[in-house]
């Protein structure tokens, strides 16, 4: 396992992007064909929509490449999986507000991502943090590895920030 990214990611609108030469994605395109799977869209070619409970401020967030599917740690309160694929030979974290990428190193081949949470419904409640503040309890881990594409998974759901996008996902209407 290589961690790629540990670091704080500034959000806006509770969203953070991985990018990889793909065409923009909207919120509707990027759950398209999840069928009530929330959190990461993967619906849109080379690209990764990732949602925070946190509205706008910074969180903590974790990227990781493994060589296989990892070991599902149920102490994280959200998870689910998507397919992703690149589409280039780069393949960015990229905050909302594109002041700040990390590169992934991310093979143009099949991937699949877990994307867990934690504290989500914390995050949604302070909404804005500013950057003095302390950091709020909701953290991300984002785990990535090659396989083959499966369709989306939820894998586990506790809080209410994460129900309202798995519901999302059911039928979003652009």
């Amino acid at each position: 396992m290589k961690v790629l990214v540990s670091d704080e990611v500034h959000v806006d609108y509770g969203q953070v992007f991985v990018e990889s030469g793909g065409d923009e994605s909207d919120l509707y395109d990027a759950f398209a064909g999840q069928e009530g799977v929330g959190l990461c869209g993967g619906g849109t070619a080379g690209m990764l929509l990732l949602l925070t409970g946190l509205r706008i401020g910074g969180v903590d967030f974790t990227v990781e490449l493994h060589d296989g599917r990892p070991e599902l740690d149920e102490t994280w309160e959200e998870i689910v999986e998507v397919p992703f694929r690149p589409v280039s030979e780069e393949t960015t974290l990229r905050q909302w507000n594109g002041k700040n990428r990390w590169e992934l190193e991310l093979e143009e081949r099949d991937h699949r991502v877990r994307y867990s949470a934690t504290g989500m419904d914390d995050g949604r409640s302070k909404n804005v943090r500013e950057d003095d503040e302390p950091p709020t309890e909701d953290r991300y881990l984002l785990q990535i590895w090659p396989a083959e594409p499966e369709p989306a998974r939820l894998l586990k759901q506790t809080g209410g920030a994460a129900a309202y996008w798995h519901a999302f996902a059911t039928s979003p209407v652009g």
